[in-house]
C-alpha cells in the first residue's frame, strides 16, 4: 500500500495570448476547472499504475471539495483519511500564455490545516512494507512529523 500525505486542489485554469505585466489586465482565451495538488496527483498516477493508494489530505466545506476528490473516488483511492474543515477546498489559479509558459497561485486552504497528529496518524495506519509519499504543499512541521514517524517505524 502506497499511504500518500498531502495535498488537494481545485485547479483554476484560464488561457491567454500572453501572460500579462504586473498592473496589467489581458483577455482570457479559455476557462477550466480540474482536480490537481501534487500530492493528488501522485494518489492518481500511483492507483492508476495498479498500486493500492490511500490518500491523506484534507479538503473544505465548499463547492470545489466534491470535485477535487472525484477522480480519486472513482479510481478506488482509499479516502477514508481525508477530513474535512470549516473553509475553502486549496486552490490552484494557473494563467497559460500561448506559448506554454505560465504562472501558479496556490491557496493551501484546508491543506495548510494538516497539523503533525495528522501526520503521525498517517504513518501509524501503515503497515511494513507500505510506501509513505510526500511533497511540500502542506505545512513543513506535519511533513516533518511524517518523515520522523515513519524514520521511527523503519
Amino acid at each position: 500500500m502506497i499511504t500518500v500525505f498531502g495535498s488537494i486542489n481545485m485547479d483554476l485554469i484560464s488561457t491567454t495570448k500572453r501572460l500579462p505585466e504586473p498592473g496589467e489586465t489581458v483577455t482570457g482565451l479559455s476557462f477550466s476547472t480540474a482536480p490537481g495538488g501534487k500530492g493528488a496527483n501522485q494518489t492518481l498516477a500511483a492507483r492508476r499504475a495498479g498500486s493500492d493508494v490511500a490518500m491523506v489530505g484534507a479538503v473544505g466545506s465548499d463547492e470545489f471539495a466534491t470535485p477535487a476528490i472525484a477522480l480519486l473516488a472513482e479510481a478506488g483511492v482509499d479516502l477514508s483519511s481525508l477530513s474535512t474543515t470549516n473553509g475553502a477546498t486549496g486552490t490552484a489559479m494557473i494563467l497559460v500564455g500561448g506559448d506554454g509558459e505560465n504562472v501558479i497561485v496556490i491557496n493551501a486552504a484546508a491543506n495548510g490545516t494538516l497539523t503533525e497528529e495528522d501526520a503521525r496518524a498517517a504513518v501509524d495506519r501503515m503497515s511494513a512494507g507500505d510506501i509513505l509519499m510526500l511533497q511540500l504543499e502542506v505545512p513543513a512541521p506535519a511533513i516533518r512529523a511524517a518523515l520522523e514517524a515513519a524514520r521511527k517505524r523503519a
